[in-house]
């Protein structure tokens, strides 16, 4: 079993190879800035113990948006006389952890 040696490429051939070398790279290359960008922000995307909040109930929601449903969920099955009863309870103790 001898190995047939490749064709070589014709000028025509070698220029639409390179124009694919270059996508290639030009891709690989916006993958890794995606990539880097996607990091920088998940790294940033931490609550902030100090923040309001307001900013601090978004970014629970955007770092666990299945547990913001699942609540959203219960919310809708209890009623809204249920959650103005249970709100009415807890705001009391939240006020009392706050000081």
């Amino acid at each position: 079993m001898s190995a047939k040696p490749l064709p070589t490429a014709t000028p025509e051939q070698q220029q639409v190879l390179d124009r694919i070398l270059v996508q290639r790279e030009r891709l690989r290359a916006r993958r890794e800035a995606y990539r880097q960008t996607r990091a920088i922000v998940q790294a940033r995307a931490g609550i902030d113990p100090s923040a309001p909040l307001p900013s601090r109930l978004l970014a629970f929601a955007k770092l666990h948006p299945v547990a913001v449903a699942a609540l959203a969920a219960v919310a809708a099955v209890a009623g809204p006389r249920r959650l103005i009863r249970i709100t009415g309870m807890l705001m009391p103790l939240l006020s009392r952890m706050r000081r």
